[in-house]
């Protein structure tokens, strides 16, 4: 017979042999506690980044504490020393947020009572407590990400809570925590079934399937405003911001520029939308002529959440995207499109754009335009006065011709020995002074933010764009994946008869970042640079990999919408699928899942092993006969009983016979020659002559 585990401890060093002998002679008590502290641990460790830091450190502190108390069978805390740290903890989280209502707030709480109330396990019920405490602090994990990793480590907690709970209801004695592990694993394999059904057909309804998060600052590093050195702070950010499915031919790098945000606005330090336009607001709607040629190109985008309203799309945009229910759009005042709230969770639209296109809007502060606000020629008093300076000295030189002024501009940024970089140094009050004339460097905004001050000083109206600029593609999944890292700055101008048009001063500077895709990026980390040590190739291939597999659980699990449940059901065969019909479906697939489990319920009390069966039927037929059997009877018991009672003696030996037979063929070491199967006994059962029975032909 094989011995696996001694072997396993014989390969264990001598220190690992004393850690494993010191856990196994822990009390139930102590062990069982150490574990549930270790499943809270993880339970909380998912929101250690979004809970403030004095939630974090002290319910660390707490768990630390309670397992040092279980350690040394030391007594737990008085109820006053609780009572205190609870109003403590009430205290803090008012401070923290001004109220106790909301997510974060309630999330901090939620997590500093779990903390707590392990100080007071004392018994079963205190441990029933924190078990549910436990399963909704899970579910608040998904209140601020629903992302493969966050759902990866809600499983693994659900898995030790239920294995906690098993626990907490084995009998007495030491069982093995491995059993306890299985047994939840096996309760939880039991209700997949029920929760696939629950997420394939109940109803989506908005916003249950996306709770926003509080906060107003986006994950994809796009911002209701820009301050010179933001963008370039994105450079270090390598998440994936969109995902991209174009249907036919591919824009080609000069063509990526996704639209987001336009500032028109500049107070000497910070571009915003407009004047008397609160920030995260887009501008209210214009009128906008765009005239469009070309091949279009088609392509469906899955967004981060933003928490901003502004939607990227490629330039330019002439119907509006396709959003899911209830997700609306309108055209901003700058062409480009904005939706009915912001965008706090993952969603997916479809849009059409037109490389080749001419805006004969009417810009702002001419006669002719929707508001005359003169915005587009804008500049704060006090600023930049060499700019201003040289700016009228190009104006005079080209005689207003905004075409001539530009075309200076981009000849000075590519002879000029400027400079694109990440690090362009700490920027002063005249920031386009100090670019054109001082540092000569800085990353897209210090560009852009420079050339439109140096064309508004011109006489030229210009605004600032930004947005995202490039894509690359995912071999594993053909997706093209757009970056925190593509975030850019780039400019407009108007330009007569074309309207507005597009001047990235950047691809002046750095023609490469704008034809190849060639970004700056921050040096890697420790594991970044062992693996590109390595295999240069590694990194980029396990970054793919990685993105593939978060884009399938997007577009599967996350991007799994109300339409999508519907085109379900017409697979289904419902030809106009609604509400009543998903509802119908689950109430069905319910019923059949509880008609299931009663018939198992039936099953298991029934004994479901045969040889267990056909005993428990000798065992009825006995009693039938008079015979006071117990319930837990062994066959050699019930022969035993059967030779002291009245019954005939030729019945007495052939049930004797028959038990000892039924015994042999469950419990002999090895089957011998000729052995009886149970389909043999079952036969010689039904054919006895039985007292009162007629004998079976």
């Amino acid at each position: 017979m094989l011995k696996p585990a001694p072997d396993r401890v014989l390969r264990l060093g001598p220190s690992q042999r004393v850690r494993r002998a010191r856990l196994g002679q822990l009390p139930r008590d102590t062990r069982d506690t150490l574990f549930l502290l270790g499943v809270v641990a993880w339970v909380v460790l998912p929101q250690v980044g979004r809970l403030p830091l004095w939630c974090s450190l002290s319910a660390g502190a707490i768990l630390v504490w309670r397992g040092g108390l279980a350690l040394a069978g030391k007594p737990l805390p008085r109820r006053a020393w609780l009572l205190a740290l609870l109003v403590a903890a009430l205290a803090a989280t008012w401070a923290t947020y001004g109220t106790l209502l909301g997510a974060s707030a309630g999330v901090t709480f939620v997590v500093a009572l779990l903390a707590l109330k392990t100080l007071e396990l004392r018994a079963r019920r205190d441990a029933m407590v924190i078990f549910f405490l436990g399963f909704f602090t899970l579910l608040t994990c998904f209140f601020s990400s629903q992302s493969l990793v966050t759902a990866v480590m809600a499983v693994m907690g659900l898995w030790g809570l239920l294995t906690a709970l098993v626990n907490a209801h084995r009998p007495v004695g030491t069982p093995p925590l491995r059993e306890s592990a299985w047994a939840a694993a096996r309760l939880a394999l039991a209700g997949a079934p029920i929760t696939l059904a629950l997420f394939l057909f109940f109803p989506r309804f908005a916003p249950l399937w996306g709770i926003p998060n509080d906060g107003l600052q986006g994950r994809t590093g796009l911002s209701s405003t820009m301050t010179i050195g933001q963008v370039a702070r994105l450079a270090l950010d390598d998440s994936v911001a969109m995902r991209i499915q174009f249907d036919g031919a591919v824009p080609t790098p000069p063509q990526r520029y996704f639209r987001g945000p336009v500032f028109t606005h500049f107070d000497g330090r910070e571009w915003t939308a407009g004047a008397g336009v609160a920030p995260g607001v887009p501008p209210p709607p214009t009128r906008v002529n765009l005239r469009v040629s070309g091949t279009p190109i088609r392509y469906e985008a899955t967004l981060e959440p933003t928490h901003l309203r502004w939607l990227p799309t490629l330039d330019a945009t002439v119907t509006a995207p396709q959003l899911p229910p209830p997700w609306r759009v309108r055209r901003s005042g700058d062409f480009g499109w904005v939706t009915n709230r912001p965008i706090g969770q993952l969603i997916r639209f479809r849009a059409v754009s037109y490389p080749q296109f001419t805006d004969e809007t009417p810009p702002a502060g001419r006669d002719d335009a929707p508001f005359d606000t003169r915005a587009d020629l804008q500049l704060p008093a006090g600023f930049n006065p060499r700019t201003l300076r040289w700016a009228r000295e190009l104006q005079a030189q080209a005689h207003g011709d905004p075409e001539a002024i530009v075309q200076a501009a981009l000849r000075q940024l590519r002879t000029g020995g400027y400079r694109y970089t990440l690090d362009p140094g700490i920027t002063g009050r005249n920031s386009a002074d100090e670019f054109w004339f001082d540092t000569k460097q800085g990353f897209c905004e210090h560009i852009a933010s420079a050339f439109v001050i140096l064309m508004r000083g011109a006489g030229v109206p210009a605004r600032v764009v930004t947005g995202f600029q490039g894509a690359e593609k995912n071999g594993f999944d053909a997706y093209w994946v757009v970056r925190n890292s593509d975030a850019h700055a780039w400019t407009e101008v108007w330009m007569a008869p074309r309207g507005w048009v597009r001047v990235d001063p950047t691809a002046a500077v750095m023609p490469a970042r704008i034809g190849e895709d060639l970004r700056l990026s921050p040096p890697p980390g420790f594991v970044g640079s062992a693996l590109d040590t390595l295999n240069p190739r590694l990194l980029l291939q396990v970054q793919a990999l990685w993105d593939a597999i978060n884009n399938r659980w997007n577009q599967v699990v996350l991007n799994y919408t109300q339409d999508r449940q519907f085109d379900l059901l017409r697979h289904l065969g419902f030809k106009q699928p609604s509400w009543e019909d998903l509802g119908k479906v689950l109430g069905v697939l319910l019923a059949l899942a509880a008609g299931g489990g009663i018939a198992w319920s039936a099953w298991k009390r029934g004994e479901h092993d045969p040889w267990l069966r056909l005993l428990q039927l000798m065992r009825r037929k006995l009693g039938r006969q008079g015979l006071d059997i117990p319930a837990n009877a062994s066959p050699r018991r019930l022969a035993q009983a059967v030779e002291r009672s009245a019954l005939p003696a030729a019945l007495k030996s052939a049930l004797a016979r028959w038990l000892l037979t039924l015994e042999r063929q469950r419990y002999a070491p090895a089957p011998a020659d000729g052995a009886i199967s149970l389909a043999t006994l079952r036969r010689q059962f039904s054919r006895m002559a039985w007292p009162h029975d007629q004998p079976r032909r």
